[in-house]
């Protein structure tokens, strides 16, 4: 089980993940932060990434705002 933290760029022009000196995560994503669409389209990232299922993927702190703190089981 791992903890990261990850700065959100939601409505960006494609999907990407970029490593931050401080080992924390800024995720670009193509959908806007409408109804929980960014944030689905964020955990199915993120598993993909670290080779997990997306139900080990959760959003720990901050599903409502740029700044997140997700927990990744089974890495």
């Amino acid at each position: 089980m791992k903890n990261i933290k990850v700065k959100v760029a939601p409505s960006a022009k494609r999907q990407k993940i970029e490593k931050l000196p401080d080992g924390s995560f800024k995720v670009y994503l193509t959908v806007p932060p409408i109804k929980g669409r960014a944030n689905e389209a964020l955990i199915k990232l993120l598993a993909k990434e670290f080779s997990v299922s997306k139900s080990e993927v959760e959003i720990v702190r901050g599903k409502k705002g740029k700044n997140k703190i997700i927990k990744i089981y089974n890495s």
